[in-house]
């Protein structure tokens, strides 16, 4: 059960506005390894009722790197060859993209899956899939919208699905649920 999960918290709705980013290596499905950072996004402005979801203000991400200054150095060599598992992964591999396009960095063609969707296959009986009411159903305590905690929370779900389906690996608990592996452009 080898894999990286990813989230970001943005500054406003343009996904290049990526403020923050956490990520979480599990290996053999344990967490082994964190990284977390705040960007500064390419225009230094948090809308106020962001402010108010993840806590983050520009006094918080003004002295923080562009993203540029951390992809190359720090995210992707953390995230190596594995697949990433983002919690409502359309937005979140859609804001790496946006970052990448923005600062006109390569795309690289990685493989990733949604946590949403693999809840809803593991457990549709609940009513609801977002990441704070599954934490709150199966007793996960942490700071929502914290980039490194919802990260953190996210791999937890995954663990959870696997025990469910009795995988052992990515590939197998993705097939078991009938969730697809997505790539990144």
């Amino acid at each position: 059960m080898d894999f990286v999960t990813i989230d970001f918290e943005t500054a406003k709705y343009s996904r290049e506005s990526a403020c923050s980013v956490g990520l979480v290596k599990f290996l053999d499905g344990k967490a082994v390894d964190t990284y977390y950072s705040l960007i500064r996004p390419p225009v230094l402005y948090i809308r106020p009722d962001f402010t108010e979801i993840h806590g983050l203000t520009v006094d918080d991400v003004k002295n923080a790197p562009l993203f540029e200054e951390i992809w190359d150095c720090a995210i992707l060599p953390f995230i190596e060859n594995l697949p990433l598992a983002a919690h409502n992964a359309p937005f979140d591999m859609g804001v790496l993209e946006a970052v990448l396009d923005w600062y006109e960095l390569a795309i690289p063609a990685l493989p990733y899956f949604c946590t949403c969707r693999l809840s809803r296959k593991s457990f549709p009986k609940l009513k609801s899939h977002s990441l704070t009411s599954l934490a709150n159903n199966f007793g996960i305590i942490y700071n929502a919208h914290n980039a490194l905690d919802d990260a953190m929370t996210c791999g937890k779900l995954v663990l959870l699905s696997a025990e469910k389906f009795g995988s052992e690996n990515i590939s197998d608990l993705l097939s078991a649920a009938n969730v697809e592996m997505n790539m990144l452009r």
